[in-house]
């Protein structure tokens, strides 16, 4: 009998959670604030918990279910009227690339490291960061890019115009640090590494954020910007 009360419970749950679903709204994972996700996992885990209900109280997690869902429901009510709270709720768009600058107390709000960032753009088939005018990491977690007007460029079969293909670009500072094996791998040694980036006025590695190497050999630096930028134009 508690086999078949776990079936009923767990077919009853589910119907409840795709109702309640339904009326909160479908969003694709990727589109879901913080908010929406840890309200989506609080709901699932009630789900779950009422159809392994095998003593008489399976309506307490029905009840709490449909509370959550109509707390839901009002929260995005009030952020469809208020800027204030829909900032409060859903959270800020941060720029942490923009015109050659890297804004590092925007990384450690996002909290998000270089790496990650390096590895965000690449996903999105930019491998040097230099040929982007602008990051922005949107509340929902996911990067939006644009690229320098000098990249846009038409496909190479409609002109035929066949540029150089493209290499991978090496990190050679990440953090204010040499990363002594990459610098290896690009030809160069800490001697080239100073002398370059003293023509730049650059006398102190930890000055620099990040610094790469593409495979002609050119030298891409970025410097700590102890700043954030705190207006939002995205909202």
């Amino acid at each position: 009998m508690e086999i078949l009360k776990i079936i009923i419970l767990s077919t009853t749950s589910i119907i409840i959670l795709f109702i309640l679903t339904k009326i909160i709204g479908s969003r694709e994972i990727s589109q879901l604030s913080m908010f929406d996700y840890i309200n989506s996992i609080t709901i699932g885990s009630i789900a779950a918990e009422m159809a392994t209900s095998l003593e008489e109280n399976f309506m307490q997690p029905l009840v709490a279910m449909i509370t959550y869902t109509v707390i839901i429901i009002i929260i995005e009510f009030i952020c469809g009227k208020s800027l204030k709270f829909r900032r409060l709720i859903n959270g800020n768009a941060l720029i942490l690339l923009d015109n050659g600058k890297l804004y590092k107390k925007n990384f450690k709000k996002a909290k998000l490291d270089i790496t990650e960032f390096l590895t965000e753009c690449r996903n999105k088939n930019y491998f040097n960061i230099s040929d982007i005018q602008t990051a922005i990491l949107e509340p929902n977690g996911k990067l939006s890019i644009i690229p320098k007007s000098s990249k846009k460029i038409p496909v190479s079969e409609d002109i035929n115009i066949y540029p150089k293909q493209e290499q991978i670009t090496t990190n050679v500072i990440l953090d204010g640090k040499i990363i002594y094996e990459n610098l290896k791998s690009t030809g160069n040694n800490e001697t080239w590494l100073n002398n370059t980036l003293k023509k730049q006025n650059i006398s102190d590695i930890s000055d620099i954020f990040l610094a790469t190497c593409d495979s002609d050999n050119n030298l891409s630096f970025y410097t700590n910007i102890d700043k954030e930028i705190t207006h939002d134009a995205f909202i």
